[in-house]
């Protein structure tokens, strides 16, 4: 098992309200030359939670902090304009985007858990989750 100090949350950046598979996700990744989908768990519209990289390799999700992170996306973080990034999230993703990092970080009890524009210039996840996660 990998030893895990972050845990890096994602937002996909696609229009809001619109779904997208694991798969498609994995294949935009593939036509980018990764060897997998980056994202090691990614949390739809309903909030059910799709497997992406298994958890045991090495994600490519957050230049240069992959190693000891687990990536986790969820689907959206763009206004339906498709630029403009807005918190996008569903109460079925809000409530299970919380059990899943409860759960990474029971098991890897030292990770914490950051945003991605905490290691990179962007607005991912389109909400301050260093902020929403820190007292789990």
């Amino acid at each position: 098992m990998r030893d895990i100090n972050k845990i890096i949350v994602h937002c996909s950046a696609t229009r809001e309200g619109q779904e997208f598979s694991v798969d498609t996700i994995r294949k935009w990744h593939l036509d980018r030359g990764w060897s997998d989908i980056g994202y090691h768990y990614v949390v739809h519209l309903d909030g059910t939670i799709g497997y992406g990289r298994d958890v045991n390799k090495t994600g490519a999700h957050c230049k240069n902090h992959n190693t000891g992170s687990i990536g986790v996306c969820y689907i959206g973080g763009v206004e339906a304009d498709g630029k403009t990034p807005k918190d996008t999230r569903t109460p079925e993703q809000k409530e299970s985007l919380l059990e899943l990092i409860k759960v990474l970080k029971k098991l890897n009890s030292s990770a914490v858990v950051h945003g991605h524009c905490d290691f990179a210039a962007k607005a991912c996840p389109s909400f301050d989750a260093t902020t929403e996660y820190k007292d789990i």
